[in-house]
């Protein structure tokens, strides 16, 4: 799987599996989904997309089976936070 770290307010990386048609989407909120049966053609689209959350909105959300992978947030050095995960 190929990870892209992107600039948005709304994605932190975009991670895709040509072969099985796998999107893999970080959001800022640390929330992680699996988004199945994606185009490499819409996986490209979303990395030149001006605005990465509207054109996760028009063209992936809702249109596509998917699994929330993970709700965790990372360890975040210096700050004395651990990582934390809601259920």
């Amino acid at each position: 799987m190929r990870f892209t770290t992107v600039e948005s307010t709304t994605l932190a990386t975009v991670a895709y599996d040509e072969v099985r048609e796998l999107l893999q989407l970080e959001f800022r909120s640390w929330a992680i989904y699996q988004y199945f049966g994606v185009p490499a053609a819409v996986h490209q689209a979303l990395l030149r997309a001006p605005s990465k959350g509207s054109y996760f909105n028009r063209v992936i959300r809702g249109r596509y089976p998917y699994d929330l992978v993970s709700k965790c947030k990372a360890d975040v050095p210096g700050d004395g936070r651990l990582a934390e995960c809601r259920g």
